[in-house]
């Protein structure tokens, strides 16, 4: 196996439900235990954790944290930044995420599936 690109990186990932959090903490450190993967369960858990710390990936929920402020505090620090939502491929905050500088944007009933085809193209846009 290939050693992940993300191994060493630092992890942010924002949501506020719970098992989406523990999916995502288990996908990414199943595939690079070498990543730290840290979580907010909240916009000012999460804003917090921006301001005191670096982050080499920030995944942000869209709904019920804050996403598209937090997108925005994310892209000001020059962070990259996917989204995720459990409406499917809404258009408009598709548009809203890309035109704020995300660089992905995943339907979370996608992150059992094809988690792993995400991962690998999001690696290559970061690396």
């Amino acid at each position: 196996m290939t050693e992940s690109i993300l191994n060493g990186k630092r992890i942010l990932a924002v949501d506020d439900e719970q098992d989406v959090l523990a999916v995502l903490e288990e996908e990414i450190l199943g595939s690079c235990s070498k990543c730290q993967f840290d979580k907010a369960t909240s916009y000012e858990i999460a804003i917090q954790k921006l301001k005191s710390q670096t982050y080499d990936l920030v995944i942000l929920d869209i709904m019920g944290v804050r996403g598209f402020d937090l997108l925005d505090y994310a892209v000001g620090r020059k962070l990259p930044v996917a989204m995720l939502t459990a409406h499917a491929l809404d258009s408009e905050a598709l548009k809203h995420s890309i035109q704020n500088g995300a660089r992905a944007y995943l339907p979370k009933e996608k992150l059992g599936k094809s988690f792993l085809s995400w991962k690998i193209s999001f690696q290559k846009r970061i690396a």
